[in-house]
């Protein structure tokens, strides 16, 4: 089969290889991510493999290499694949930019494979998310522009007049995390493998958690976002439920969503008027989270009874129920008054994982299931019942993650608050360290749970391209 032919009935000028690309890259950065992810978390349940490989394998050098895979490898790649394919059959013409579409692949490939060697070797700016240094970010820059044209240049040249709603999420989320990157990352370089932040002390703090904040929020929701609002009507084989509704959380949620990240810096320099702002805006931001939620789970309605039969269509439904479940907690924890319990404690561990597994992981698995048997031309992956069995892993999994991260957090900050009768604390950190054990070893066992499941994706993603392959070559002509 040619790589850019479509699947019968559509359309052979669609590239769809590229798509495969990203996607199959989207599991194999899964596995390693979450591999890694484990890895961090049996280091603070049992402490020695910290020094499996020092200085290389310590926590503090692993735990950004796990984000960056986590959020910008496996997210990355997820939304590349998904964001192709869709820009494609919503606007009915093949990709544009030429050199432009595998330089976005393998350029974003060098990325995550920079990254894979500098972060384990301490080569970091120490930015949450951004630790990155400035010959990479530079790169990272290219690549993001790359994929603007791309993106874009596929609209303007679309043979529809209308442009689908999960194009203006997928839009929003490559120019907003365009401007993110460039005013964030802004450095003075004193060696190729060291530069210092353009910003000082407070401004620092807020220019990174205005970024740290935005790309959860639009790396990793407004971008997944237009996942959900292809792929969960495509799947329930069902129109959105209401249009006009997502055109409303899509306004709301871009203009709301960029105010919200000085609730990360409560009771710290930052002005008060500035921490004020970023809890009022996460409160109001509850509404249009809670709207696009509404509106795909909704999109079942007439189709609720596919859900026994479809396990794919499983994993985006129970995504979005985490999308729910974690945008009500994130307002809630913004509150200064529930900040001051929560912060600094593994509750908001639990939190972004509520999100990160529960959320952007379950859907974006749930349209690679979708994506890779539409790519091959197929009706299904090759084993059903593997995709069941990764759906009950990965809820498990995140379940007992995110409820163990929860009774940690709230542990470890009521023993912090306690005071004896004389004004001495009641406990000390190292106490609060002890009692949080239990939760670590749940935590590790959800985790490799989770990370078990992405393993039998990646076994059921080879059987499937391999059966299409071996179908491919016995369909060839023999030769005398």
């Amino acid at each position: 089969m040619s790589s850019n032919l479509a699947n019968a009935g559509e359309q052979p000028a669609y590239n769809y290889d590229i798509v495969r690309k990203f996607a199959v890259m989207t599991v194999v950065w899964g596995v390693v991510g979450m591999a890694v992810g484990v890895l961090i978390a049996s280091q603070l349940a049992w402490p020695a493999l910290n020094d499996l490989l020092q200085p290389f394998s310590h926590f503090g050098r692993l735990r950004p290499l796990h984000t960056n895979a986590v959020i910008f490898a496996f997210g990355g790649c997820a939304l590349f694949a998904t964001s192709y394919y869709v820009v494609q059959r919503t606007c009915q013409a093949p990709l544009f930019g030429g050199f432009l579409v595998p330089f976005t692949f393998w350029g974003w490939q060098l990325v995550i494979l920079c990254a894979a060697i500098t972060l384990p070797l301490g080569m970091t700016s120490s930015k949450e998310y951004a630790e990155l240094e400035w010959p990479i970010d530079i790169l990272i820059t290219l690549v993001w522009v790359a994929y603007g044209i791309v993106f874009f240049g596929t609209i303007v040249k679309r043979k529809t007049s209308h442009i689908y709603v999960a194009n203006w999420f997928f839009g929003s989320f490559i120019l907003t995390i365009a401007v993110l990157h460039v005013v964030n990352s802004a450095a003075i370089p004193v060696t190729m493998t060291k530069s210092y932040s353009a910003y000082a002390g407070a401004m620092d703090a807020m220019i990174q958690w205005w970024y740290g904040h935005n790309a959860v929020g639009f790396f990793l929701t407004a971008g997944f976002l237009g996942i959900m609002y292809y792929f969960v009507p495509k799947q329930a084989e069902r129109p959105v439920f209401s249009y006009r509704l997502s055109i409303i959380h899509f306004w709301a949620l871009v203009s709301i969503y960029i105010w919200a990240g000085p609730h990360h810096l409560h009771y710290t320099a930052l002005p008060d008027w500035t921490q004020g702002l970023g809890m009022v805006m996460s409160l109001i931001l509850l509404a249009p989270s809670w709207g696009g939620m509404i509106n795909g789970i909704m999109t079942l309605s007439g189709a609720w009874h596919k859900l026994r039969t479809d396990p794919t269509l499983r994993f985006l439904v129970v995504s979005l129920s985490f999308y729910g479940m974690s945008t009500f907690e994130g307002p809630m924890m913004s509150i200064k008054t529930v900040n001051a319990l929560s912060h600094y404690t593994d509750w908001t561990v639990g939190h972004v994982h509520s999100g990160a597994l529960g959320w952007v992981a379950m859907v974006s698995i749930g349209a690679l299931y979708h994506l890779i048997p539409a790519l091959l031309g197929r009706k299904e992956m090759w084993s059903v019942k593997l995709v069941n069995l990764h759906f009950w892993m990965a809820t498990i999994g995140t379940v007992l993650y995110i409820a163990s991260m929860w009774v940690n957090g709230i542990l470890q900050g009521l023993m912090w608050r306690a005071f004896n009768a004389d004004g001495t604390l009641t406990y000390s950190f190292v106490s609060s360290v002890e009692a949080s054990y239990p939760g670590h070893y749940v935590r590790v066992l959800g985790g490799f749970i989770f990370f078990s499941g992405m393993l039998f994706m990646a076994f059921n993603t080879y059987r499937t391209f391999a059966a299409e392959k071996d179908a491919n070559a016995s369909a060839q002509p023999q030769s005398a």
